[in-house]
């Protein structure tokens, strides 16, 4: 909402801690809860399992977070872009792979002896959830969280499917309810288990806005807080 002040349903309002500022507040209303949410809430990883994560937006790197918190044991970070690599390795990630190598695949197969035990696509890409399909090991598990255009879809071999006996799951907003889950996760950053807060790049005013969207199409920034009345609160 690109607005200093919105009107929203009461049931739409989620009460937080008073002391938390509303600029760390606002990460948990989409990002978090989507990426944190699909790997504790959707697939409920356990810990030593292997994750990979495709694509390291704010999704994506919440993503990595919700995985080093859950306890895997293997963490492989993909994206296009080399800055978010290193962001993702920064965080918790065990290994990057650049999604624009011809063997990301292989490398993702290597380094887990065969695949891995939960494939997250959270690019919103076409190419990314058939990426994640051919990552998981027998037995493993796909879950799309990205939504790419409202036409887009993606095949699989059914012999493979059943063979393999993989799984397929999607996750709308990482299956949080948020007066449940925005607290706890919120608790969780406090308690300095869930450092969403190294995913800020900065905050803005409104006078920085169109910037800011140029920061984020050029990949020069992770996340933004936008501050509407000029100061960080």
């Amino acid at each position: 909402c690109m607005a200093q002040y919105a009107v929203v349903d009461r049931g739409s309002v989620v009460v937080i801690d008073k002391d938390l500022p509303l600029a760390d507040a606002a990460l948990f209303g989409c990002a978090v809860m989507t990426g944190v949410g699909a790997v504790v809430n959707t697939a409920r990883i356990r810990a030593g399992d292997s994750v990979a994560i495709i694509g390291l937006g704010g999704v994506g790197l919440s993503g990595v977070l919700g995985a080093r918190l859950a306890g895997a044991e293997t963490i492989i970070a993909i994206d296009l872009e080399p800055a978010k690599l290193e962001v993702a390795r920064s965080i918790g990630a065990t290994h990057v792979v650049c999604a624009r190598d011809a063997d990301c695949v292989e490398q993702v197969r290597d380094l887990t002896g065969g695949g891995v035990d939960y494939a997250f696509e959270l690019a919103g890409s076409v190419d990314a959830m058939t990426t994640a399909y051919a990552l998981v090991k027998y037995g493993g598990s796909v879950v799309i969280c990205g939504l790419p255009p409202a036409n887009a879809s993606f095949s699989v071999n059914q012999c493979d499917l059943v063979g393999q006996e993989k799984s397929i799951r999607g996750s709308f907003m990482g299956s949080c309810v948020p007066v449940r889950d925005i607290p706890r996760f919120i608790r969780l950053y406090q308690e300095g288990r869930l450092p969403v807060d190294r995913l800020i790049d900065g905050h803005i005013g409104y006078d920085e806005l169109n910037a800011g969207f140029d920061k984020l199409q050029n990949v020069k920034a992770i996340r933004q807080i936008l501050t509407p009345h000029g100061a960080r609160s």
